[in-house]
């Protein structure tokens, strides 16, 4: 029921740009925390950005931190993720994901439920 679309990924060239965009349907989107997590081949899943469901606080891993924002526009259900400066070290298969009111935004076990990704890759 709960059901999360990314859209957005791509092949791009360091120092370029990429929006990914996150559709949510099947909840109330505007009560939930939502983030963004990302998987390289070889390596264990990153939560690398996190937004509470007013958007008035959010979360960024240290490698994303002033590169990476994540936004979110509650009247459409979707989630953002604008990432500038990429590096070659961002590729990966970006997951939107539904967070739980019990845990903070910065804890990845604070999420439930992940889309089925969409791969970025950036190349030197």
């Amino acid at each position: 029921q709960v059901q999360l679309a990314e859209s957005g990924g791509g092949l791009v060239q360091a120092g370029d740009s990429l929006r990914l965009l996150c559709a949510a349907s099947g909840f109330t989107f505007s009560s939930y925390a939502m983030g963004w997590f990302r998987q390289a081949p070889g390596k264990e899943r990153e939560l690398v950005a996190g937004i509470r469901w007013s958007g008035g606080s959010t979360y960024y891993a240290d490698s994303v931190k002033g590169r990476f924002t994540i936004s979110r526009d509650n009247a459409k259900n979707t989630v953002s993720l604008q990432m500038n400066s990429l590096k070659p070290e961002d590729t990966a298969v970006y997951y939107c994901a539904r967070g739980l009111t019990s845990y903070g935004i910065s804890y990845p076990n604070a999420y439930d439920y992940w889309g089925q990704g969409t791969q970025v890759t950036v190349s030197s």
